[in-house]
């Protein structure tokens, strides 16, 4: 069936046109369209809780070859409003695969747009931005139903961060670390379990003597601050929190988890124009001079010239020279604006966990 892409922006309306694909559509689907720049990785992609809210562009000209599985899931369930592609493969050819990418797309109650000039689409959003857009079909765009956008406001940090607190215990455990939820990716609590560490998940909003009181009797060795989506200084709970544990324990922030942390210390953070989403970002560090290629996912990023003097900047993006890492010695706390876990994407960073271990003995 017919489908379309329409992107409202200055009063102005632009249309995509395309094939439906996935669940069907029943009304327009709202959200804030994005483009990600991966070349694999659809189902980490779709499945990321920092994507809830957004219709996702996906820029590789081919996507559902691989199909889906239950090995790559991020999240229990897609997490995106709906995704815009160029050309999809209705017959994945993959040893894992157990269900196609439409198949997978009806299961969430998602809808797709496939067939879509997605270069054409890209280009409009690093022109003009990222914008509100709906999915929608030939009758309902003929009846002009506009649906009513989520406001920049909104928080969507607690539509998807756990509600109730729970553990994850590692095979040979030998450390214990708190993760605050803020829509976290399964990798990243992999990655601290493979080193050890039973992790104790949860919510945003979870009080900060809780988890000094979980410290002492519990004897935790650190807290670990998630990615999530939406603007980071819609928080406030997860920034009075984090105030209130800085210098108490050893603390790791990634993505979200790093903007909450610059709040925190009195920073601010802006929105970027089209946000960096994708795992090809050079990023320099400046302590070691090392290059990495890294795994991006966010539409804010953290102003530098705020940082307090006992916070330094420890990496930097070089295509926009974006910050995207702090360092705070005297608080035993650092925090990185890209994804070290990848899935999907590069593992030059994956040493920042280890780093973090490290940091326990201090």
């Amino acid at each position: 069936m017919k489908g379309y892409l329409v992107l409202g922006h200055g009063g102005k309306e632009v249309v995509f046109s395309g094939e439906l694909i996935g669940a069907e559509l029943k009304e327009p689907i709202s959200g804030e369209v994005v483009f990600n720049t991966s070349m694999s990785g659809y189902q980490e992609i779709l499945t990321d809780p920092s994507y809830a809210g957004q219709i996702i562009t996906f820029t590789s000209a081919h996507i559902g070859n691989t199909g889906v599985n239950a090995e790559d899931m991020e999240s229990k369930k897609i997490h995106a409003r709906g995704m815009i592609i160029s050309q999809y493969c209705e017959t994945p050819i993959h040893y894992q695969t157990n269900a196609t990418l439409d198949d997978f797309l009806k299961k969430n109650n998602v809808t797709g747009l496939h067939g879509v000039d997605t270069r054409a689409l890209t280009l409009y959003l690093r022109e003009r931005g990222v914008v509100p857009g709906f999915i929608t079909n030939e009758k309902s765009f003929a009846d002009k139903r506009v649906p009513k956008f989520y406001p920049e406001n909104h928080d969507w940090i607690m539509d998807v961060t756990t509600k109730e607190p729970y553990w994850l215990k590692a095979t040979q455990p030998k450390y214990k670390v708190i993760a605050y939820d803020y829509g976290v990716k399964a990798q990243l609590l992999r990655e601290l379990q493979a080193r050890g560490c039973d992790v104790w998940v949860v919510p945003a909003d979870y009080p900060a003597e809780k988890v000094l009181k979980a410290f002492k009797d519990e004897k935790m060795n650190g807290v670990f601050l998630s990615n999530g989506p939406g603007d980071p200084s819609v928080a406030t709970y997860a920034v009075k929190n984090v105030k209130e544990i800085l210098g108490k324990m050893p603390l790791f922030g990634v993505c979200m988890g790093h903007q909450i942390l610059a709040l925190a210390l009195g920073a601010k953070t802006y929105k970027l124009k089209y946000g960096h989403r994708g795992g090809n970002q050079p990023v320099k560090n400046l302590v070691s001079s090392s290059v990495e290629i890294s795994s991006h996912n966010h539409g804010y990023a953290v102003d530098p010239s705020t940082l307090p003097a006992t916070a330094k900047t420890s990496h930097v993006n070089l295509n926009d020279e974006c910050c995207e890492g702090i360092s705070v010695p005297s608080m035993n706390a650092f925090s990185v604006q890209y994804h070290p876990e990848s899935s999907p994407g590069p593992h030059d960073s994956s040493y920042l966990f280890d780093q973090f271990i490290n940091n326990f003995s201090k």
